[in-house]
């Protein structure tokens, strides 16, 4: 009874200097828990910071039995549905290449794959936290999983959409599979749209051209078609001039009550003109904050711009995918017409760790989405944009004390109404749990795995990699036995890019 009471003061107390950073905030329930939701996550206690040395060490972290923890037990993150890094990962791997290590981020695996959370009736999130432990002792993976209503709900009753189509047709984009792919996309999704959609087309090499203004499709469908079959790859990539001009064509186009959007196809290698991304993004920031006008970036070709194409989009309030010939259909006509309604702007997700239960967390992945903890609430800081269908999937790496039992943790997701604008927030709570990893949902299972080749191919060690990470042929043979569980193709072709990644390592 006195260690509860102590155990109740301390999360008191913990959670009173939260609050007096943040606002007001919401507590959780128990268990693996589920509820509407928004965003979260800081960087860990317990492990070196991104990229520094061995050796070298924050004031917030410490190594080995010598754990300092964060003094303030919260995690803070924008939410994020990018999938590129996973996608080019597959194309360099199948190539017989290694993937460069700072192309590799760990959420964008994880969020590469089927999730089974419950969803929302209407906008905002629901919110999953569960939990199971690795193989090293006191370590276990905590994952926050927040998911929007089915994209098929309300899919007839979206607004009207205003795409605005820039793309990429230097030189570069001659290579099979780039161009030629784009074109064939963009003509089949031509004809899934909607009468009352509108497409305009931009294009860009050395300079930037207007090539079709706004046009509401109806009868004027064929119009796009010749369009899109006309464009030809020409010179340099001046990928700056290219969004300048595409954001000015989306803004002439702008149709009020309708959802616009700005979409690029590239291979984001920028050659000429502008080509650093937040002197890009500067020049638009007016369309972009004013009009509400976000960024879809399309990745293609076997060598790709990763890190400017995911400035762009990150800092654009938008996203980024990355296709090849075996996907492009779903990316345009899937994903990209789940993000024509948005059901959470801005969107936030906080995670508070309780310090009776936990020595040392690490946000795994989400390093450029990382928000200061006393900004979840400030809804003028940028989240992240979210359409129906989507899930956001974040795991961490925790160690409990030794003998924890209680309360773990509570999730809470904070979003915008994409129209009103007014503030929301759902939370759920997780209590200590003893299920292994191997026993766990099988999706959980499977967005380890993810992460632990994520981790892999950043060619992390020592303290710096994920507990309990299995060899290569150890990850494979775990994801054929969950493609098997699952029945599930996407997880089948994890396993043979793992052994395509074990290949090159022997």
């Amino acid at each position: 009874m006195e260690r509860q009471r102590t155990r109740q003061v301390m999360l008191a107390l913990t959670l009173a200097g939260g609050l007096l950073l943040t606002g007001c905030g919401d507590g959780g329930g128990g268990g693996r828990s589920s509820a509407d939701g928004a965003k979260g996550g800081s960087y860990n206690s317990g492990f070196p910071a991104p990229n520094q040395p061995q050796g070298e060490q924050n004031s917030e972290s410490s190594r080995g039995d010598h754990v300092t923890p964060s003094p303030d037990y919260l995690s803070t993150f924008a939410l994020d549905v990018d999938t590129a890094s996973y996608g080019y990962a597959r194309r360099t791997l199948a190539e017989g290449r290694r993937p460069d290590p700072s192309t590799i981020r760990p959420e964008e695996f994880v969020n590469s794959f089927r999730q089974d959370y419950d969803r929302p009736d209407g906008n905002g999130f629901t919110v999953t936290v569960d939990g199971a432990r690795t193989d090293q002792d006191d370590w276990s993976l905590v994952r926050v999983g927040l998911a929007t209503r089915s994209a098929g709900e309300r899919a007839d009753a979206r607004p009207p959409a205003a795409l605005t189509f820039v793309i990429d047709i230097s030189g570069s984009m001659a290579e099979p599979g780039r161009l030629d792919l784009a074109q064939r996309s963009l003509d089949t999704m031509t004809e899934r749209l909607h009468d009352d959609d509108s497409v305009a087309l931009v294009t860009f090499s050395d300079r930037a051209e207007t090539v079709l203004p706004m046009t509401r499709l109806g009868d004027h469908r064929h119009r796009i078609h010749e369009a899109v079959d006309s464009l030809r790859p020409t010179y340099s990539t001046n990928l700056g001039a290219g969004v300048e001009t595409g954001y000015r064509t989306a803004v002439e186009g702008l149709r009020e009550g309708a959802t616009n959007r700005v979409v690029l196809i590239s291979d984001a290698l920028a050659n000429d003109g502008e080509t650093d991304p937040d002197a890009i993004l500067e020049r638009i920031d007016t369309a972009r904050r004013e009009h509400g006008i976000t960024l879809f970036g399309v990745g293609v070709g076997s060598d790709y711009g990763d890190a400017l194409m995911e400035r762009l989009a990150d800092k654009g309030d938008g996203h980024t995918v990355y296709v090849s010939g075996d996907d492009a259909e779903k990316v345009f006509c899937e994903q990209l017409p789940q993000n024509i309604d948005l059901t959470a702007r801005d969107a936030k997700a906080q995670v508070a760790f309780d310090p009776e239960t936990v020595a040392s967390f690490r946000l795994i992945g989400y390093d450029d989405r990382r928000v200061a903890d006393d900004d979840f609430r400030d809804d003028r800081v940028d989240g992240g944009e979210v359409g129906p269908g989507h899930t956001v999937t974040a795991l961490y790496a925790v160690r409990t004390r030794p003998g924890a039992d209680g309360h773990l943790a509570t999730a809470t997701v904070r979003w915008q109404d994409p129209k009103t604008r007014a503030p929301h927030e759902e939370s759920a709570g997780l209590e200590t749990f003893d299920d292994s990893l191997r026993h766990a949902n099988p999706r959980f299972q499977v967005d380890a795995v993810a992460a632990y080749f994520a981790d892999t191919l950043r060619d992390t060690y020592g303290d710096d990699r994920l507990p309990g990470r299995p060899s290569l042929r150890e990850l494979a043979d775990w994801a054929d036995t969950l493609g098997d569980r699952t029945e599930d193709s996407a997880v089948r072709q994890l396993a043979g890019t793992i052994r395509e990644a074990r290949h090159l390592a022997d």
